[in-house]
């Protein structure tokens, strides 16, 4: 039997893992390849989900919970499923962004899996805006954004148009020093050479020491639902008034004037709007750490 090749896709919060995703499912298209994806998110709704529209992907999600922490018995059992019900040829497993990619790792390399799975390597996209003031992040997280880059076999650092040559310069020469092993590519919106992306073999060492990743980040989500449209200008003072521990922002949003939602994406205090032509559901997905969401909730009632 043919072993089921596996990818996991790391990186933290607003990286750019699921236009990551995006670009490797066309790209399975493209070979024909029987594909399922396994996608994490830390709060109760799944927004990313949408990002797999292709029926002919298999999709399973895990909600509510960090794959490396909370719900590792349900990704083994969901990857069971998925493999005895789907057989699928590849599997992509998209992380939340709080998650340890060797915990991942760690989770998927089961006894139940090993004549079934073939895992070829972690892609860790890296923002390179968020790379340089990292600084700002509580340690936990800075910790975190250290260990993607310094376990991954590939590494994509992305939002190359906004940087300087200089700031490209440094911030290789910084990753690279970290992890010299991964192949590192500058790129845009996470293009990349899918040849390079196939050539990975994994770099985990069975043997090594678990490593002792549970230290504690006061990572915590929040969903809201709107139950009709805002004003835009009012949501924008909203944002402008949010913590800068208010990390990752996804879901949809209906605005005056406006027959179908928006959808909405925010990182690192940049808003992203694309308009849909249907209706969806107006829920909001918050990510952030040591937040208030009570406060939040009221002003998100105001509006």
């Amino acid at each position: 039997m043919n072993k089921a090749e596996v990818y996991i896709l790391s990186g933290f919060l607003g990286s750019g893992k699921t236009t990551l995703l995006k670009r490797l499912l066309e790209d399975e298209r493209r070979l024909g390849r029987k594909t399922a994806v396994m996608m994490n998110e830390l709060g109760k709704v799944s927004i990313d989900s949408d990002a797999v529209a292709d029926n002919d992907v298999a999709l399973k999600e895990l909600l509510g919970g960090c794959i490396c922490c909370s719900i590792q018995d349900k990704l083994e059992a969901q990857l069971q499923g998925l493999i005895v019900e789907e057989k699928p040829e590849v599997i992509y497993i998209e992380t939340t962004g709080a998650a340890h990619p060797v915990e991942v790792l760690d989770a998927i390399l089961s006894p139940l899996f090993a004549d079934s799975l073939l895992i070829k390597g972690i892609l860790t996209t890296v923002d390179g805006l968020r790379w340089m003031d990292r600084k700002n992040l509580s340690p936990q997280l800075q910790q975190l954004i250290l260990d993607q880059v310094r376990h991954s076999d590939l590494i994509l650092i992305n939002k190359m148009n906004e940087l300087t040559d200089s700031d490209q310069a440094r911030i290789t020469f910084e990753i690279q020093s970290i992890n010299s092993e991964a192949r590192c590519l500058l790129t845009n919106y996470s293009q990349l050479a899918m040849d390079q992306l196939r050539k990975l073999s994994v770099s985990f060492d069975k043997n090594s020491e678990r490593l002792n990743l549970k230290k504690k980040l006061n990572l915590t989500t929040f969903v809201y639902q709107f139950q009709k449209a805002i004003s835009h200008s009012k949501f924008e003072a909203f944002l402008k008034s949010l913590p800068d521990t208010v990390y990752r922002i996804k879901g949809y949003v209906k605005f005056d004037r406006s027959n179908y939602p928006t959808l909405f994406q925010f990182s690192y205090g940049m808003p992203i709007y694309m308009q849909e032509f249907m209706n969806l559901p107006l829920n909001l997905v918050f990510i952030g750490e040591n937040i208030d969401w009570k406060q939040i909730e009221i002003k998100l009632a105001e509006l």
